[in-house]
């Protein structure tokens, strides 16, 4: 009960642009940066002297919201940098050569915030290779994004502190509240009619590939995070009541930002934290839920090997865009 109450009335952020040391001579890459958690985010962490790669679908999309957030601040100029990266997360074709040009642009890159999700498309919304639009665009453009930008992470990760160089994953209260996680792999990969369900198992996938990334490579902090119940464009495919009655629990999107930012760059998390869940508005999960630790567990183990089987499973999906 105690856990379920803090899910709704989180205690106060430990980190917020308050306390938060200067970010000067890190790269970082916000995926989702042109609106909502995003766009607080990036603001966050190039007021703190960050060089930020704002992630919108075209260029001309993250250069606006890279100028509202110059704008935004005039007698507050800051020391950080922010770049516009365009990237189509549902179209796993156009993966690639973004980040190509991003590797033929940057040297490093210290943290990567998988932050873009979709919730509660139309029904049948499809990504340009037929997936079911969440799974693609919150999983399957994830996955290929992190694997594509491993040698960059590796090569910053091997000249800087332990654990500093990181990937946050973006997952949902649904791994708390939600039903439980498929207990099969064909429970992951077949789309259901109901999208909410649909949602609510691509953001257990964002966990598995956060725990999957940390069992593969222990030189990159993995972890996944809920960031909080908060008021963004997320719920812009929902019925319309649904934002009114939800209204009285919702943040602002800056105290999502709050979250990830924790995730990021606190100091709290080290070496040993690798595929943790993260609650709002920086914690690690104190008791995270059954049904999830056995997904993350295999066979030998107790678990039903379904996190690991879903690894496998995106990467068999993106292994002809790499």
């Amino acid at each position: 009960m105690g856990n379920t109450y803090s899910l709704f009335f989180p205690p106060p952020p430990p980190l917020t642009e308050d306390n938060l040391p200067s970010q000067s001579g890190k790269v970082f890459l916000v995926t989702g940066g042109t609106s909502g958690v995003g766009y607080e985010l990036c603001k966050l962490l190039y007021h703190a002297g960050g060089k930020v790669y704002l992630s919108g679908r075209t260029k001309p999309s993250a250069e606006a919201a890279i100028e509202r957030i110059k704008a935004s601040s005039p007698s507050n100029p800051s020391t950080g940098e922010l770049l516009p990266f365009a990237i189509s997360l549902d179209n796993l074709s156009a993966i690639k050569p973004a980040v190509e040009d991003f590797l033929a642009h940057e040297p490093r890159l210290d943290v990567l915030f998988n932050n873009a999700g979709v919730s509660n498309p139309p029904k049948d919304s499809k990504t340009a290779q037929g997936h079911e639009l969440q799974m693609g665009t919150n999983c399957l453009g994830p996955y290929l994004l992190t694997q594509l930008l491993l040698p960059l992470l590796h090569a910053t990760a091997a000249t800087s502190p332990p654990a500093s160089v990181r990937v946050v994953w973006t997952s949902s209260i649904t791994v708390d509240l939600g039903p439980s996680p498929p207990a099969h792999i064909s429970g992951m990969t077949t789309p259901s009619t109901n999208q909410q369900t649909n949602y609510a198992i691509s953001k257990y996938g964002n966990w598995f590939l956060a725990h999957g990334l940390s069992e593969q490579d222990s030189s990159i902090l993995s972890v996944s995070q809920n960031p909080g119940n908060l008021k963004t464009q997320l719920t812009r495919h929902m019925p319309s009541i649904v934002p009114l009655l939800v209204g009285p629990l919702l943040y602002q999107p800056k105290y999502g930002a709050y979250t990830e930012l924790w995730c990021g760059v606190s100091g709290e998390l080290g070496t040993g934290d690798g595929g943790a869940y993260v609650l709002p508005w920086g914690r690690v999960h104190p008791k995270p839920p059954g049904r999830m630790l056995e997904a993350l567990r295999g066979e030998g183990e107790g678990g039903t090997g379904v996190a690991a089987s879903f690894v496998e499973w995106c990467e068999g999906e993106t292994r002809d865009y790499r």
